[in-house]
């Protein structure tokens, strides 16, 4: 087998379990606040705990990666997820719990921020498209098999074992990492570098405190004294970052010179866009159907997988024809389509057929399919082969601030319509029936803005995408930053 095969699958394992773990969670939501007692706040920092982690870390760990070594970073991120798993898994109480999952997130962004760059390594620009799409139908596959185990899981055994579940496929995939994967990354016969540290912290906690500040707004209120500070200490965190980088660090975390490359740039704007407009689908579709349609959370997550399995389809399809005529409409086209499945639905009533918004998720998982692979492999082959690691994480840094962004307006749109506790209760998945048909009303009409907003975002990332340069092979794209 070639090399380049046996560089996927390895990845493709870590994509598997992280894929499996993002809906997986969701399922348990419930069994986990009622056997730990816990309220409201900490089950939502149950998810918000892996996806802070694993996005203020990705940068920083994909230039250490880019210094020390991709396999020796990505077989460390194994680890770290496994044992966060397991000690998920067995966590005694819920602030135990979500002190665990920022573990299990920390393996997470060691995992994300080298596979993409392992993958663009192993494989020639001219085929990263299509390695990006068959990466997708691992994606697509484990958000499906994370729905099936998840309701067979919380049916006939344990919460715990959602996470107990990924240690054999992180031992697994640990020992063939650590077989198939060549060491990259680290340039043999040069000396280490020195890494930043001064950047990486400042950048580190700019992010979390931006971050956090949006959570605790939130749950907390906007007038709260930690939300204010948070928001306001931000700014300044992010302000010295992009100072030391350019004027001090000998070794900078970030090379600027990359946004010098439009389609780089672009490219990376696009991505963050349809970040913050697509993450809070799945979430506001799930409220609708337990609210709305009255069905069971567990029912609820089956009509989400016309998605995830249309994406599975027609990824590796719009990697190669990427790969052919290049990502600029390939990405764009998947944007579009994208946008006018939102706008159709903010327009869904309490009448509207169940049918019908699974055939329209399964349009818009032919939107991601197309976006998706186009989009990462101009991203990847935009970035010097000694940055890889780099160009993944700032990719991954604006995607995933982009998810919790997103997160962040599917929880407003709920909160300032109908009460906390009903909102609570969808997001936990233990509503009993309808919502109340005048607060149905008052939730339709606070999920339509949001779709509208989303709409709004996925035509200015379209307009984006389409501005970042010729839509030939990407292999024929000049690199403007040279290694």
């Amino acid at each position: 087998m070639e090399y380049k095969w046996k560089a996927l699958s390895a990845t493709s394992v870590g994509a598997l379990m992280a894929s499996v773990d993002s809906t997986i969670v969701l399922l348990a939501l419930f069994p986990i606040a009622r056997d730990l007692h816990t309220d409201f706040v900490t089950v939502v920092w149950v998810i918000i705990a892996y996806i802070l982690m694993s996005t203020a870390l990705v940068l920083s760990l994909g230039r250490i990666a880019d210094l020390y070594g991709r396999k020796r970073m990505y077989n460390t991120g194994f680890v770290i997820f496994t044992v966060g798993s397991a000690l998920s898994g067995l966590a005694p109480d819920g602030i135990s719990l979500v002190i665990f999952r920022a573990v299990q997130g920390t393996g997470a962004a060691l995992l994300v921020a080298n596979s993409y760059a392992i993958v663009s390594e192993a494989f020639p620009p001219n085929e990263r498209g299509r390695a990006f799409g068959i990466n997708s139908i691992v994606w697509g596959s484990g958000s499906v098999l994370g729905i099936v185990l998840g309701g067979v899981i919380i049916s006939f055994t344990s919460w715990r074992l959602i996470f107990l579940i990924n240690v054999p496929i992180g031992i697994f995939g640990t020992l063939w990492a650590y077989r198939v994967l060549k060491e990259t990354g680290r340039e043999t016969g040069r000396s280490v570098e020195t890494f930043d540290i001064q950047a990486a912290a400042s950048f580190t906690l700019a992010l979390i405190t931006l971050l956090v500040g949006i959570t605790w707004g939130l749950l907390n209120g906007w007038g709260d004294p930690a939300t204010l500070a948070s928001l306001a200490l931000s700014p300044f965190l992010f302000v010295f970052f992009i100072i030391w980088e350019m004027r001090y660090s000998r070794k900078p975390i970030i090379d600027f010179g990359l946004f010098r490359n439009a389609f780089f740039t672009y490219s990376i704007i696009a991505a963050f866009l349809q970040s913050v407009a697509i993450f809070s689908l799945n979430f506001l579709l799930l409220f609708y159907f337990e609210g709305i349609g009255g069905l069971p959370i567990l029912t609820a997550a089956y009509l989400v997988i016309p998605m995830a399995v249309m994406t599975s389809i027609i990824g590796p399809l719009g990697g190669s024809l990427s790969d052919k005529i290049g990502p600029r409409a390939v990405a764009s086209g998947g944007l579009a389509i994208q946008a006018l499945v939102l706008l159709i639905l903010s327009r869904l009533t309490p009448s509207t057929p169940l049918s019908v918004v699974a055939v329209a998720e399964g349009l818009f998982g032919i939107g991601g399919g197309l976006f998706w692979p186009a989009n990462t492999s101009a991203i990847m082959s935009a970035t010097p082969r000694s940055m890889f690691g780099v160009g993944s994480g700032i990719m991954n840094t604006f995607r995933n601030t982009g998810m919790v962004l997103s997160f962040a307006m599917s929880l407003l749109a709920a909160t300032s319509v109908i009460p906390a506790n009903y909102v609570s209760s969808l997001f936990i998945g233990n509503l009993s029936g309808k919502l109340p048909s005048v607060l149905a009303s008052e939730y339709l009409g606070g999920q339509g803005f949001a779709f509208e907003i989303s709409v709004l975002l996925l035509v200015i990332a379209t307009l984006v995408s389409l501005l970042k340069g010729s839509s030939g092979p990407i292999h024929e794209v000049s690199l403007m930053v040279k290694d």
